[in-house]
């Protein structure tokens, strides 16, 4: 008995310890030149759908939720977030070539209509982040008229790797 006091009183106090080591919050201010919307054109509706439900993991600037100092949770979420900027950053969008920019155009599309995107862990607590139908239209007819409007503007063999 006491030795299983003794793990808990160390358990607790692990826990009390890593509250002092946190990640560094995703936090970019200021304007971004690379940003998306600074080449194409998002809608209105549009860009309310992203900001409430993409914004959080796929850019600079993250809004974190109160329990996000709680650790481990706070790691957790630092994973979260370099994961999902790391496979698409809005906010660096254009700094990527012109064959990622189509291709991440293809991958939302086909994210958001197999309803992969948002992620249901993050839709568990961010509830106003779940899509509707409506919405998920909207952001594939968007991702869409991005990649018709690469097309008219490049050559195909810029934005479609070769087989």
């Amino acid at each position: 008995m006491k030795r299983l006091k003794t793990i808990g009183w160390a358990l607790l106090g692990a826990l009390v310890l890593i509250q002092f080591i946190n990640p560094q919050k995703n936090a970019m201010a200021g304007p971004h030149p690379n940003a998306i919307t600074n080449s194409y054109e998002m809608p209105v509706e549009v860009k309310t759908i992203v900001e409430k439900s993409c914004l959080d993991c796929h850019s600079n600037n993250t809004k974190y939720p109160w329990y996000s100092n709680i650790q481990p949770v706070a790691w957790w979420l630092s994973d979260h977030v370099k994961d999902g900027k790391r496979h698409l950053n809005l906010d660096e969008y254009t700094n990527r070539s012109l064959r990622y920019q189509y291709h991440k155009m293809e991958e939302i599309i086909e994210m958001v209509k197999e309803e992969e995107m948002p992620l249901p862990s993050y839709t568990w607590t961010h509830a106003d982040a779940r899509l509707t139908q409506e919405e998920r239209v909207s952001i594939t007819r968007w991702a869409q008229s991005i990649m018709e409007s690469m097309k008219a503007q490049y050559p195909l063999d810029s934005l479609v790797k070769k087989k």
